[in-house]
């Protein structure tokens, strides 16, 4: 068989399989592992498979992966959410659409210490979507904006998805992490501005909820996860940018820190301590099993000559750079509506870095686009995830309704992706300024 038509045809089962629900870690290692006996024969297909996950895995910097896990299940024990949640409430709560915008805030300020999107959705679901209906709030905003805002975790750091993009393409894990920062923070602010727009145009979506005293407000700020939110927050990701250590130490030191402080707090049982560590296990074993898999699976399309031959082609097309990654752009939103975001990148980045690469684009700003379109995934139908995370947490809300509250946020984010494509400085400047970098 021609090795053009051979990864193409890989490409294809993939995708199927992936669609029909099958594992990603074990459909891209089994197509990588036939496709290479095809062209090379078993030998060299068992030395790939047996040598290839271990000589890319076993690497120092990929600690990271579960130390990040781990600080998010320590801090979710520890009811740091809960802290910055009614900080948050005490301040803004009083506004129209004030108890979403309060979400939003808490969210975004809790995606600073967790790295998983669909964990945040779930841990802010149970705390505010509850609390919002109380108060009469649209049904819609209410999942909607804990949906959409549960994203953007996948976008400010500790990020797990942007730790796996720079595992894929050999980019600066700490660059991307600051990187994250004032996209995901704009998305915040913009977030908010919509709530409070539309709740003001129509108090009946959103309520204003109970006045906070400014005793309570800024008693709330002095509540002891957020101090101890403040205090990791500070050392693990100033400690990035500064330069004091690595993102694999600065994971270290955070989990490290979410730890004694739940254990100081009194907030942590042994229970939930094994619990914590059981499940960082379990996550981390199905993330490695995934790069893994992707692995071998690129090494079976380096050896087609796939990722040289498309590469040349479209390059080859006489078109603008930009047009060639606003297509980029748009397949993964097309993706991203049947796709999880390990299976994106497995899928596309073996083909679309090197293109970026060649035609000048920096691999940063990249990512962060890569990851804005990935975050978008995770709020479109028919397979976003946040939205079954939400229907698991608040049953009585119809699927098709948490979709449809998620809609104004989506034309948002893409509004947001658009300005980063147009204006690169939002997220390159702040990586520029890093010391050591």
């Amino acid at each position: 068989m021609d090795q053009m038509a051979l990864s193409w045809a890989g490409m294809l089962v993939v995708i199927i399989l992936v669609v029909l629900g099958m594992p990603i870690a074990f459909v891209t290692a089994l197509v990588g592992l036939v496709g290479t006996i095809i062209l090379r024969g078993f030998a060299p297909a068992g030395t790939v498979v047996g040598g290839v996950p271990w000589s890319e895995t076993a690497n120092y910097p990929l600690i990271v992966i579960p130390f990040f896990i781990m600080m998010v299940y320590f801090a979710s024990y520890a009811r740091i959410t809960t802290d910055l949640y009614w900080a948050a409430r005490s301040w803004f709560g009083h506004l129209p659409g004030g108890l979403a915008i309060a979400t939003t805030w808490g969210t975004a300020l809790w995606s600073a210490i967790s790295g998983s999107s669909t964990a945040t959705a779930a841990v802010m679901g149970r705390l505010a979507v509850p609390e919002m209906l109380k108060y009469g709030y649209d049904r819609r905003l209410a999942t909607g904006c804990v949906a959409a805002g549960a994203a953007m975790d996948a976008l400010i750091p500790p990020s797990v998805v942007m730790i796996i993009y720079g595992i894929f393409t050999e980019t600066s894990i700490g660059q991307l992490l600051i990187a994250g920062f004032i996209p995901g923070f704009m998305e915040a602010f913009s977030f908010a501005l919509l709530i409070y727009v539309m709740a003001k145009r129509n108090p009946a979506l959103a309520p204003p909820g109970p006045r906070s005293t400014w005793g309570q407000r800024f008693g709330a700020i002095f509540l002891s996860g957020n101090w101890a939110f403040l205090i990791i927050f500070a050392l693990v990701f100033g400690g990035i940018y500064s330069g004091w250590f690595t993102p694999t130490e600065a994971g270290g030191i955070g989990a490290f820190l979410t730890l004694l402080t739940a254990l100081a707090l009194r907030r942590l049982s042994w229970r939930n301590l094994v619990d914590s560590l059981q499940d960082t296990g379990r996550i981390t074993v199905m993330l490695f099993a995934i790069i893994a898999g992707v692995l071998v699976f690129m090494h079976f399309l380096g050896f087609t000559g796939f990722t040289k031959t498309m590469t040349e082609a479209i390059l080859g097309l006489d078109v603008p750079p930009l047009v060639i990654l606003i297509g980029f752009l748009l397949i993964y939103l097309l993706l991203g509506m049947f796709m999880d975001a390990i299976g994106m990148m497995a899928l596309t980045l073996p083909l679309f870095h090197p293109i970026a690469q060649a035609l000048g684009f920096n691999d940063i700003w990249f990512g962060i686009l890569v990851v804005k379109m990935i975050e978008i995934g995770l709020i479109t139908p028919p397979v976003g995830l946040n939205v079954y995370v939400m229907k698991g947490t608040v049953p009585q809300v119809p699927t098709h309704e948490i979709f449809r509250g998620t809609m104004p946020f989506l034309a948002v984010q893409v509004a947001n992706t658009v300005l980063i494509l147009l204006v690169p400085g939002i997220v390159l400047w702040l990586p520029s300024t890093m010391f050591g970098k």
